[in-house]
C-alpha cells in the first residue's frame, strides 16, 4: 500500500495512525506500525517524516521517560481534518482496522520495559517497568539465580504486567 513519492499524503497516514492510536507513540512503535508490520510508508520515509512533522509542529514530544514519546499536536489535527480525504480510502479502513486489532499490543510494548544483567557473583538482576508518559507507574528490580530464569521474566513481563500491577495495588491499597 506504500505511496511512493508522496511526502504529503504520507505525512497524513502518521496524523491518521497518531489520531487512531489515541495515545502517545514512541518513534520505534510508529515505524514498527507504519513499516515492519505494514507496509504503509517504506523505513526511511517513515523516520524522516517523523522528524520533520516534530520540527513543523504537527507532532511534539512528550517529555520523560527513557523513549521520548509524540504526539499529535492542534495543529496536526486540523490539517488532518483539513486534508482528511487526500489519504486513499482504502489505507484510511486498512490502518483503522490494523489500529482496532493490533492497537493494545503496541500501547503495551511501548508502556512494559524489561532487561537484565549478569551480577558479578554469577547471579542476575532483571529490571521491570511499566511507563506512564511523564514518570514510571511501577518499577521492580528482582535478584534471580540463573540465566534461564532472567529471560523467562524478561519475556513474559509485557504480557503479564497489567496482571501484576492490578494484584500489587490491589494488595496494598486494600
Amino acid at each position: 500500500m506504500q505511496i511512493k513519492g508522496e511526502t504529503s499524503v504520507n505525512k497524513l497516514i502518521l496524523l491518521f495512525v497518531f489520531d487512531k492510536m489515541e495515545s502517545p507513540l514512541s518513534e520505534r512503535t510508529l515505524v514498527d506500525m507504519c513499516t515492519s508490520s505494514n507496509d504503509w510508508i517504506n523505513y526511511m520515509d517513515c523516520v524522516v517524516l517523523i522528524h520533520k512533522m516534530l520540527s513543523d509542529g504537527f507532532i511534539c514530544e512528550i517529555p520523560g521517560g527513557d523513549d521520548p514519546l509524540y504526539t499529535i499536536t492542534p495543529e496536526g489535527r486540523e490539517t488532518l481534518a483539513n486534508f482528511y480525504i487526500n489519504i486513499p480510502r482504502s489505507s484510511r479502513e486498512e490502518i483503522s482496522r490494523y489500529v482496532k486489532t493490533n492497537g493494545a499490543k503496541f500501547r503495551t510494548r511501548q508502556e512494559c520495559k524489561s532487561d537484565y544483567y549478569q551480577n558479578k557473583d554469577g547471579t542476575f538482576t532483571v529490571f521491570l517497568k511499566i511507563l506512564a508518559p511523564v514518570q514510571p507507574m511501577l518499577e521492580l528490580k528482582f535478584v534471580v539465580p540463573d540465566k534461564k530464569t532472567a529471560s523467562r521474566i524478561y519475556k513474559k513481563w509485557e504480557d503479564k504486567a497489567a496482571e501484576l500491577y492490578s494484584v500489587v495495588y490491589e494488595t496494598l491499597v486494600d
